[in-house]
């Protein structure tokens, strides 16, 4: 494989359709509110298991979730 994509991601979309807030969202996977917005906001790539934290507490598979870009 050759270059590097960047990770895009359904986050925000994905939480609002479950009415949740960043912080209720953040509250369910064990992090803070910031943590959310910095993933949602693709300031912070995050780790294989937030990733699957994350997909689980909105119902999806993380390739739902994530997608590489690139």
């Amino acid at each position: 494989m050759s270059g590097s994509g960047e990770l895009a991601n359904r986050l925000r979309e994905l939480r609002a359709r479950h009415g949740l807030t960043q912080a209720e969202l953040a509250t369910r996977v064990g992090v803070t509110r910031k943590t959310v917005n910095t993933v949602e906001n693709r300031v912070f790539v995050p780790s294989t298991i937030l990733a699957l934290k994350l997909a689980r507490a909105l119902d999806v598979s993380v390739e739902d979730l994530f997608q590489l870009e690139g």
